[in-house]
């Protein structure tokens, strides 16, 4: 019979935010989820920094002018973990659902820095990990700093091995390549809704080029400009305009960059049936993780090395990354280098009572 794949039904929510509003945004986060997994659904995709919502208005002003909405979107920002996170925990292990969600992240140490962040939790509850936007987008440099390579992974889980990249990031030839290289079979790609700069085709672009040239599934959510977000930032006719001239675009592709199913400009949910095995045929013709590829002529160097602001080397014995953990490798690597001196020694002597037999 031989070894058998994954099948599921994925799920991509199209929808909007309560805008600057994380608890209400996590509780109707909560609700979607639920309805997701009621219509069969094991993984469950939204977009990007779903809670508590895209801030548009780097688009529309100097950001000098939104100083209160900068303030408000810090404030309503999530730590992971934290008492948001635990609620989609529980949310998803309630549902049985693998989640993919969106965030503007903080760290409870730092007052002003946050990032563009997709959150991965299990469908026992658990948070897999996370991945932080490699590099903000345009305007959005003003808002959040950039991600790291520790969030640059696939997580191995029994509906395949999955995967994610924030918005423009799916542009970027060698992000995607890594994802693919460490076996990604299912991708989640997340996006605001964004007028007048051709959104939709980039993201039929992106995707279908993924799953073509990874043999993947590709499992698109983005955002819906809810009429909060209009009230709010739309305070001119120009801007009002802005904020409603675009069509948020969701999809599923296969791994033959084939449309399985897809939602353009209302609010829902879209489901379509995962079969990895699907991916084998495919692969046939084109792996470049593997056969159709040549590793002596091209090749990728990722660092997963995760930025912190301060790397202790000192310390209180006994203290997280202090003294005590340094002595004890440094003993460690003491013994290895006495035991490698010995063997050298050895080496040497037998090498010298060979010559000496030999002259």
């Amino acid at each position: 019979m031989g070894d058998q794949y994954p099948k599921f039904k994925a799920a991509a929510v199209q929808t909007s935010p309560v805008f600057l509003d994380r608890e209400a945004t996590v509780k109707k986060t909560c609700q979607l989820i639920q309805e997701a997994a009621d219509n069969g659904a094991n993984l469950v995709a939204f977009p990007e920094v779903f809670v508590a919502g895209y801030p548009y208005w780097i688009w529309l002003d100097s950001p000098r002018k939104h100083d209160q909405h900068f303030l408000r979107l810090f404030k309503e920002a999530v730590e992971i973990p934290g008492p948001a996170t635990d609620e989609l925990c529980r949310a998803a292990k309630a549902a049985g659902v693998y989640l993919v969600i969106g965030v503007n992240e903080k760290e409870p140490l730092n007052m002003g820095t946050m990032w563009n962040t997709n959150i991965i939790i299990s469908r026992e509850g658990t948070i897999l990990g996370k991945h932080r936007k490699l590099v903000p987008t345009f305007a959005e440099k003003m808002i959040w700093s950039r991600g790291d390579g520790s969030g640059m992974r696939v997580w191995n889980t029994d509906i395949g091995r999955l995967g994610t990249l924030a918005c423009g990031e799916n542009s970027n030839t060698l992000a995607r390549f890594a994802l693919l290289a460490q076996g990604e079979q299912v991708h989640v790609a997340n996006y605001p809704e964004i007028g007048g700069i051709g959104q939709n085709t980039w993201i039929h672009l992106r995707a279908g080029a993924h799953s073509c040239e990874g043999k993947v599934f590709t499992v698109v959510s983005t955002s819906t400009i809810g009429q909060d977000i209009v009230d709010l930032l739309g305070d001119t006719e120009e801007k009002r305009e802005y904020l409603t001239s675009g069509k948020a675009y969701s999809a599923i592709f296969g791994p033959n960059g084939e449309l399985l199913t897809s939602i353009e400009g209302e609010e829902g949910i879209i489901y379509a049936d995962i079969d990895i095995e699907q991916e084998i045929i495919r692969k046939q013709f084109h792996d470049i993780i593997g056969h159709y590829n040549r590793f002596d002529v091209l090749s990728l160097n990722l660092n997963m090395d995760e930025d912190q602001p301060m790397k202790l080397v000192g310390g209180q014995p006994g203290s997280p990354g202090s003294g005590s953990a340094t002595m004890e490798q440094m003993e460690r690597l003491l013994e290895q280098t006495r035991t490698e001196q010995k063997e050298l020694r050895e080496t040497l002597d037998r090498i010298s009572r060979r010559l000496d037999v030999e002259q």
